[in-house]
């Protein structure tokens, strides 16, 4: 309750109000049956007259606009309650996310994820608004109806020691089998929204390969999945409404049963019996109200369970001792100390096994080797994505887990063969590396990454807007804008994933130009698989399995290293061909 009070506390007087409303609709509901007990028996004796009907309806038309005065206003503040409720734990959980390490996102997948900030929070929203509404109602009023009950009756009053006792018994078998098939549900939600999610991001890729029915039949059996828990889960909630009306009409069937013969012995009113059926009308919809309010809990109770998983999941990454951010990166120096780091903390082999380098300010670096030997694992170390297993990384002499994160990162650009552009214009876009940056400084960068011409030729030019993911540009038009952003940074330690891979080489060859010029103090890491891409570097690294089997210049790699000669032989006759 600790941690979901710090989302009530600020909207204290609305979560106060909202219930104090409500008691005031019970009040006028349980009331409300006196004026029509006062009529029925008032006509039953002979005694009623025109002044004692219009006053009776008087009373209950003053009766009905206090109640809906207070059923209005409980409505207003609950949902006012709830809605800022749901506000801030959703904010709270985005928050929380934007902390998370790589690891601690595989360990949810980005569907779940989504699911637990948006259906996940509107069940517990549901639950907050129902609470709001219900939770004094319900026994408030069950409480008062059954206080005028055994005021009128109290004989007739033990027929509730019957139904109430089998009304609780059956709510808490609904909810002993409800609760795991809620969970159950939230899961398939989980499931189907991956599935949206990788199917619509990949969209291209599905229709090259012409792969729709087996996307279309994959979407088939996650629908499935969740239709059939959903029924799962609605068949325990179909089954209490029925169940609880059999009750109740028993309860009031009872009632007048064993009351009819007292009224026709003359000790009861027949205006005293209807109004006693309303009370246990009431008592016993207040009972239903509440068994739906603990049905409801249940499925809030699976969502919140989801929800707090990952507002307590700690990121492995944390900042350093520099909670500052005093430590910055200077000069952009790296060093990496027998670093060992696997993705699988149990598995036997390593990405990166026992690594050891050192590379000066201002140096470039370019990486090559065969696909899956470790680069970019390599270089993912530096920014802090992830942390070594065994050994250290160093930047300016200083551990990187010692700098604040986003003193380390505001230093460190990565562009990646992949790199994401976001919703917006192509100005909004560059500036995310720079957001200052004025117009002339973007022209500028994007020149730099040989992006300016193409951007250009758009009618819209820097105020083109980019689809999400960038999907409305080439990839290579989107690698240049990724060079560009960087570039905009100014950053200390730039790394290049692979960054060219859809650039041609002439236009590959002017943006390195661009990095000796604008960024020549700046420590440049290239991963590239080709050969011209990295010749130039001060040094080169030749990976192989997670080690760095060849190191040195271009020459010198030419003469000592036989893969780093077989790589150049083969791309030098594959250009001689061509």
């Amino acid at each position: 309750m600790k941690r979901w009070f710090k989302y009530i506390k600020p909207y204290w007087p609305w979560f106060v109000l909202g219930p104090l409303c409500m008691i005031i609709e019970v009040i006028g509901e349980v009331r409300m049956p006196t004026f029509l007990q006062a009529v029925i028996n008032a006509a039953n004796d002979g005694t009623l007259t025109a002044a004692m009907g219009w006053r009776a309806m008087g009373g209950m038309v003053l009766n009905a606009l206090i109640m809906m005065a207070g059923g209005v206003g409980g409505a207003y503040f609950g949902a006012k309650a709830a809605v800022n409720f749901a506000a801030d734990l959703r904010a709270d959980i985005y928050a929380r996310i934007q902390t998370f390490s790589f690891s601690n996102i595989d360990k949810f997948s980005t569907g779940s994820l989504v699911t637990r900030m948006t259906n996940d929070v509107t069940q517990i929203t549901n639950f907050v608004g129902m609470m709001l509404r219900m939770m004094l109602r319900a026994p408030g009023m069950m409480i008062a109806a059954l206080i005028m009950a055994i005021s009128i009756r109290p004989k007739l009053s033990l027929v509730f020691a019957v139904s109430i006792p089998l009304l609780i018994v059956g709510v808490a078998v609904v909810l002993r089998i409800g609760f795991p098939r809620f969970t159950r549900m939230q899961e398939k939600v989980d499931g189907i929204n991956a599935t949206v999610r990788e199917n619509v991001t990949n969209v291209r890729v599905v229709k090259s390969f012409v792969r729709e029915d087996h996307e279309t039949e994959k979407f088939g059996t996650a629908n499935r999945g969740l239709r059939d828990a959903n029924i799962s889960a609605v068949k325990v909630m179909i089954t209490t409404q029925p169940l609880m009306t059999l009750l109740m009409q028993g309860t009031i069937l009872a009632l007048v049963l064993i009351g009819g013969p007292i009224i026709l012995r003359g000790e009861m009113p027949v205006g005293d019996l209807s109004a006693f059926i309303t009370y246990a009308t009431q008592i016993l919809m207040s009972l239903l109200m509440m068994s739906f309010m603990l049905m409801f809990s249940s499925r809030a109770a699976a969502s919140a369970r989801r929800i707090k998983e990952v507002l307590e999941e700690e990121s492995d990454i944390l900042d350093g001792k520099d909670a500052d951010g005093t430590l910055r990166v200077t000069k952009g120096a790296v060093e990496f100390r027998d670093v060992t780091f696997r993705y699988y903390k149990t598995s036997e082999d390593a990405v990166l096994d026992h690594v050891s380098l050192s590379i000066p300010a201002g140096a470039t670096v370019g990486i090559t080797g065969a696909t899956g030997c470790g680069k970019s694992t390599l270089v993912s170390l530096i920014p802090r994505l992830y942390d070594p297993d065994e050994g250290a990384v160093l930047v300016d002499g200083v551990d990187v887990r010692d700098y604040q994160m986003h003193c380390l990162r505001e230093d460190v650009s990565m562009v990646l063969q992949n790199n994401t552009l976001f919703s917006g214009t192509i100005a909004d876009n560059l500036r995310w590396g720079d957001p200052g940056a004025s117009d002339e400084e973007i022209r500028h960068a994007a020149g730099c990454a040989q992006a300016d011409k193409f951007i250009d030729s758009f009618p819209d030019g820097y105020d083109t807007v980019i689809e999400q993911g960038g999907t409305n540009v080439s990839g290579g038009q989107k690698q240049r804008l990724c060079i560009a952003r960087a570039l905009l940074k100014k950053p200390k330690i730039l790394i290049l994933d692979d960054s060219t891979s859809a650039v041609d080489t002439a236009t590959e060859a002017l943006i390195r130009e661009a990095f000796r010029r604008e960024l020549k103090d700046s420590t440049k890491f290239i991963i590239s698989q080709r050969i011209s891409s990295v010749m130039d570097a001060d040094l080169i690294l030749v990976m192989e399995d997670g080690r760095i089997t060849a190191r040195g210049t271009h020459e010198e790699l030419l003469r000592t290293s036989e893969a780093y000669r077989e790589i150049c032989e083969s791309q030098m006759q594959g250009k001689e061909a061509s």
